[in-house]
């Protein structure tokens, strides 16, 4: 029975990763999660990954640690990876993992994952094309099951339409939303009923948009208000709009076999088109232009592997 604890700063991302690479190993062993999260003040924040842990952060993780030492602990994003270095200081059989690139170098934990798309490479890195997640085919058979009539009421073929927005790495600019809406129109003109959820960067511009491009169509988009719909609609997928500002998202798709459309925004940076290149290369995504393309293909899915990996590694000599 393990203990795998996650450390994260709390954000989405990074947070359900580590859970979903740690209920995929605890799958194979039995155990528990601890979550941490940590919150470094600015000072601190600015000086990471490379500076020290906040003091005033220690306390809980401190208490923890001396009540019961984790078997794994599972980490994901820049400020964590000091606090995985603390821990490693004084837990040395705690097997490390790192979920992405730590900026820091393969020796920031025992293993490290990254996707395809990013650079980093050693004996301890695993590259998968995907990234991993939460949406098992157990967990999208509850949601399709539980799904809210007003899904179920959509016509076939129905589309689940994963609306991001600007990020670091990518923007949405005018003729960008502009260009989106009306290609989800044309979708809908087409005959699909669309399922749409915005994320949290999607701007209310964009959201705007697509409501208007959709009204008196067969679309059905959240507004925020009641339980996130997200697993529900990707069970009910017949196929996928997905904007290519997340990999998450379209990691999450890839995994149901089903066809994903990729919109892509001006501007897109080149480790981007990589991670897209690789899919549709597997046949997982075509370029979104408002036409439906049904095209099955075996289904990516990063989680078990990662799993895998580190229950295979744990039976080795801890890597220093």
């Amino acid at each position: 029975m393990a203990v795998i604890w996650t450390l994260t700063d709390g954000k989405a991302g990074d947070a359900l990763q580590c859970l979903g690479v740690a209920e995929a190993v605890l799958a194979g062993t039995g155990g528990r999660i601890v979550e941490h999260r940590v919150r470094p003040r600015r000072l601190y924040a600015l000086a990471m990954p490379w500076g020290p842990p906040d003091p005033a952060d220690l306390q809980a993780l401190s208490e923890d640690l001396a009540a019961a030492a984790p078997d794994i602990a599972i980490a994901s994003g820049r400020r964590a990876v000091t606090y995985l270095r603390w821990l490693k200081k004084r837990s040395p059989a705690t097997f490390t993992v790192f979920l992405k690139d730590p900026r820091t170098g393969t020796g920031a934990a025992d293993f490290i994952w990254v996707p395809q798309h990013d650079r980093l490479r050693g004996d301890n890195v695993l590259a998968t094309l995907t990234s991993p997640h939460r949406q098992t085919p157990a967990a999208l058979a509850a949601a399709r099951a539980a799904a809210r009539p007003g899904l179920l009421a959509l016509p076939q073929p129905r589309v689940a339409v994963l609306a991001g927005g600007p990020s670091k790495d990518v923007g949405f600019g005018d003729r960008d939303i502009a260009r989106f809406a009306l290609a989800l129109r044309m979708l809908a003109d087409g005959g699909a009923g669309l399922m749409v959820t915005p994320s949290r960067r999607t701007p209310e511009a964009m959201t705007q948009a697509m409501a208007q491009a959709l009204a008196g169509r067969s679309a059905w988009i959240w507004d925020g208000k009641a339980s996130n719909p997200y697993a529900e609609m990707l069970g009910l997928a017949d196929a996928f709009v997905v904007t290519a500002d997340s990999a998450n998202m379209l990691s999450e798709a890839a995994s149901t076999g089903k066809t994903i459309h990729v919109f892509m925004p001006e501007g897109v940076p080149a480790k981007i088109r990589r991670f897209v290149d690789g899919l549709a290369a597997h046949g997982a995504v075509v370029k979104f232009e408002g036409r439906l393309e049904i095209s099955p293909y075996e289904p990516l899915d990063s989680t078990p592997l990662i799993a895998r990996e580190i229950l295979h590694r744990l039976r080795l000599p801890a890597r220093h």
